[in-house]
Parts: structure tokens; C-alpha cells; sequence
């Protein structure tokens, strides 16, 4: 098979080796972690009603997939690396893009991949009874492993996750069939089915922790379009990967929460932990704790495998853009991967591992990244207005309503998180801004670059 360079800025492009399964692979493999086991509890527990659980997944798988399509018209009108950043760009201009980026680069990218491979290492270390420091040695192991793959080849760390991904979602399924085939719940814990049981919260504030809760669970699913420059036929692949993607993270999320209700009655819910651990001594009998521990780390892996795989291409682009060091605008000269953007995601990630206060962190940045997101989908109005000469581009269904709706959610979410914790929400913002500078910087720097290259070019 022919391999196709992808036209991105630079003296060296990215190899487009990735097809539809890997992109599928990496919307499914990153949406679906720890937070499957976790939100259903927080649902069952707040909204106290299996019909309501099951409305709150499907309403939120809709309105994931409008944003999904609107994010798959900007993959194929932009099928380069970068992703957000780059659809931030083109509509708003390098400033907006940079701080994206920054944002991205200084605290989520690394602080993301951190709390995953701290997550594989801590249910590890439940399994094993591992001390504190072989824990933080196998997290951070975790991240050069995955990371040296990165660099090594793009096909050999797309097979592992594509693998790791099957193996997730065949893992889910076999669990779910299990606890139906056997019989080892009850139907009768799906009734009353509409009805709240007591205990249960106000449906209206119950309703929309729900849709916080089941908003993060789905997050994640616009990596894949950072790998853009990487997919082949991206203005056709990455839109039926981000739709199909989406439908089977929501099938999956209905289906398994449908078997946590049947195991454990919604009435004896009182935490997540508790939850996880009644349903797996319902499935595994006194081996439940363990046994749910493999699967847990079976399925962080494979989104840290998938994140680890989209996130750098970020840094990537912005330093072909002349905004970040040209350092990490050079691809592996033997294996054609942005290997300095890789390694410097993977030096930060291992640094906050052994710095152990990224968890805390994170959280300062939740309400600047769900913005971020809103208003890379706000930009597909600025560039709609725009002539474009990319005739196969598949356009959003049913726009202008489609991106509305994605960013009424979005709306209600910064309402709800800005309500919460208005404290974090101001000092992530502050920090966000601090890139103001380093644009400046750069943006400096670039343009005198520029001004050299055109003297250079007239008088040669």
C-alpha cells in the first residue's frame, strides 16, 4: 500500500498511515476508561430511576454526536495535525489557537496522561499490594513504554491500540451477557422503571449533575482529529469514524450500566466504590475487587495508549507554525513520527507522576477545556461564511442546528461548572492567559524569521 505524505507545514510531513478502524479505535478507546464504572453509579445514586439513566446516555450521546459531526466537516476541511488547535486558527487566528495549545501543552496533555498511568499503576498495585514507589515506577513506566512505541512506529502503536480497544469493548460485552445469561441480578430492579425512588434528588439538578457526569465520560472523542494528518481520505474517514465512534461509546455506556442496575438494586447504591464493588462480588463472587481491577486496568490502558497517540501532534503543529520551538516541528528522520513533541509530553507526564499533584491541578482546567471545545465548534460559523475550494468535504446534517444544539450543551455545562467551583474556574483562566506573552514571543520571533527568508529569497 502506497503511503501518502500529509501536507503539513515543514520540511518533513506526517505519513498518512491510519485508516477507519484505527480512527474508530481511538474515539472508542479514549471515551471509554475508568469513568464507564464510576458514572452510573453517580447517576443511579442522584437520579434514582432506570428510565432516567437511560434518557440522560441518550441524550447525551445526541448531543455528542452533533458535536462529532461538526468536528468531522472541520477534519475535512482542514485534514492536517493539531485538531482543535487548528480549526482554532483558521477561525479565530494564531492567538486564540496558542493559548489552546498552551493550555494543552503545560497542564492537560501531561496532567491527563499522569492521572491515567497513576490510575493503571494504582489498580495494579490493589492486585499486587505493590508499595507507593513501585506504583509511581510502573505509572511512569506506563508512559515510556507507550511513549517509545509512539516514537518507534505509527502503525505499530495504532495496532496496540486498536488491540487494546477490541479487547475493551469484547471484555464489557462478555461482562454484560454474563451477568444477563446467568441470571446473577434481578429484573425486578428496573421498577418501578420511571418513577424516582426515594432518596433520589429533584429531577431538574439531578438531571444535569447526570449530564455533567455522562459529558466527561464521553470526553475524548475529539482527539482523534489531532491525528488528522496521519488518517488517510481524512474528509471522509474522520467523519464516520467520530459518528460511529460516538454510537458505540453510547451503546456500550447503556449496555453496561443496564447490568450494573440488574446487579445491584438502585436503592443499596450509596458511592462509586461501593457500587463497583457489590456489582463485581455479584459477577466474580470473593474475587470480585480483583477481577474488576484488570478490567478497570484493561480499559485505562487503552485510552492512555489513544491520548498518548493524539496529543502531541498538537505541539506539533504549532511549531510548524512558527509558535512554539522549531525543535518539535522535526519528524524521526527513520520513522517519520513527531518524536520531540512525543518525548516532551512523556518527560512532563513522568515529572508530575513523581511530583504527585497533577489530580488537584487538572481540575483548575476543566471549565478553559470544555470552552475550548465550544468555541472550536462556534468556529465552524466563522469559516461557513468563508469560499472554500474543498468540494468532498462532508458537511454537518441539519447545520445551522447541530452545532447550535452541541453548543447549548456546552453553554449549560460552563454554567454549571463556573456555578461549582468559580475559584478554579478563575485561577485555570488567569494561567490560560499567561500564554498571552509567550504568543507575543513567538509571534515575534517568527515574523523576523520571516522577513529573513524573504530578503534571502529576492536577493538569491
Amino acid at each position: 500500500m502506497k503511503t501518502e505524505i500529509a501536507p503539513t507545514a515543514g520540511k518533513t510531513g506526517l505519513r498518512r498511515e491510519l485508516g477507519l478502524a484505527s480512527a474508530i479505535a481511538v474515539v472508542t478507546g479514549e471515551c471509554i476508561a475508568v469513568g464507564i464504572f464510576l458514572t452510573p453509579a453517580g447517576m443511579a445514586k442522584s437520579l434514582g430511576s432506570p428510565m432516567w439513566i437511560l434518557i440522560a446516555w441518550l441524550v447525551m450521546g445526541a448531543m455528542t454526536v452533533s458535536g462529532a459531526l461538526c468536528y468531522g466537516e472541520l477534519a475535512g476541511r482542514f485534514p492536517r495535525a493539531g485538531g482543535s488547535y487548528a480549526y482554532l486558527r483558521e477561525a479565530f487566528g494564531d492567538r486564540i489557537a496558542f493559548l489552546y495549545g498552551w493550555m494543552s501543552l503545560l497542564v492537560m496533555d501531561p496532567g491527563l496522561t499522569a492521572a491515567l498511568a497513576t490510575g493503571v499503576g494504582s489498580y495494579a498495585a490493589y492486585i499486587f499490594h505493590w508499595p507507593p514507589l513501585v506504583t509511581k515506577l510502573a505509572a511512569v513506566s506506563m508512559v515510556l513504554v507507550l511513549g517509545g512505541m509512539n516514537v518507534r512506529s505509527l502503525p505499530l502503536s495504532a495496532g496496540f491500540m486498536r488491540g487494546m480497544t477490541w479487547l475493551k469493548l469484547g471484555v464489557l460485552g462478555v461482562l454484560v451477557v454474563w451477568a444477563f445469561a446467568f441470571r446473577l441480578g434481578s429484573w425486578s430492579n428496573f421498577v418501578p422503571f420511571a418513577a424516582q425512588h426515594s432518596g433520589a434528588m429533584p429531577l431538574g439538578p439531578a438531571l444535569a449533575a447526570a449530564l455533567v457526569g455522562a459529558f466527561f465520560s464521553f470526553g475524548g472523542w475529539w482527539d482523534v482529529t489531532k491525528i488528522s494528518g496521519e488518517v488517510r481520505d481524512p474528509g471522509r474517514t474522520l467523519p464516520r469514524a467520530l459518528v460511529l465512534g460516538v454510537l458505540i461509546v453510547t451503546i456500550v455506556y447503556v449496555a453496561v450500566s443496564a447490568a450494573f442496575l440488574y446487579l445491584v438494586p438502585i436503592e443499596k447504591v450509596t458511592s462509586d466504590e461501593t457500587f463497583v464493588a457489590q456489582a463485581g462480588e455479584q459477577l466474580f463472587g470473593a474475587t470480585g475487587g480483583t477481577a474488576f481491577a484488570a478490567v478497570v486496568i484493561l480499559c485505562v490502558v487503552g485510552s492512555l495508549a489513544a491520548f498518548m497517540m493524539a496529543a502531541p501532534r498538537v505541539y506539533y503543529a504549532m511549531a510548524n507554525d512558527g509558535l512554539f520551538l522549531p525543535v518539535f516541528a522535526r519528524t524521526h528522520p527513520r520513522f517519520g513520527t513527531p518524536a520531540n513533541a512525543i518525548l516532551l509530553q512523556s518527560a512532563i507526564a513522568c515529572a508530575l507522576i513523581f511530583l504527585g499533584s497533577f489530580q488537584q491541578i487538572l481540575g483548575y482546567f476543566v471549565f478553559a477545556a470544555v470552552a475550548f471545545i465550544g468555541l472550536t465548534v462556534a468556529g465552524l460559523f466563522v469559516i461557513r461564511r468563508r469560499p472554500t475550494s474543498a468540494e468532498s468535504v462532508i458537511l454537518t446534517a441539519g447545520y445551522p442546528f447541530t452545532p447550535l444544539v452541541f453548543l447549548l450543551l456546552v453553554a449549560l455545562l460552563l454554567v454549571l461548572l463556573a456555578g461549582h467551583n468559580p475559584r478554579e474556574v478563575v485561577l485555570g483562566s488567569v494561567v490560560v492567559m499567561t500564554g498571552l506573552p509567550v504568543h507575543a514571543l513567538f509571534s515575534k520571533k517568527w515574523a523576523e524569521q520571516s522577513k529573513l527568508i524573504f530578503r534571502y529569497e529576492n536577493e538569491n
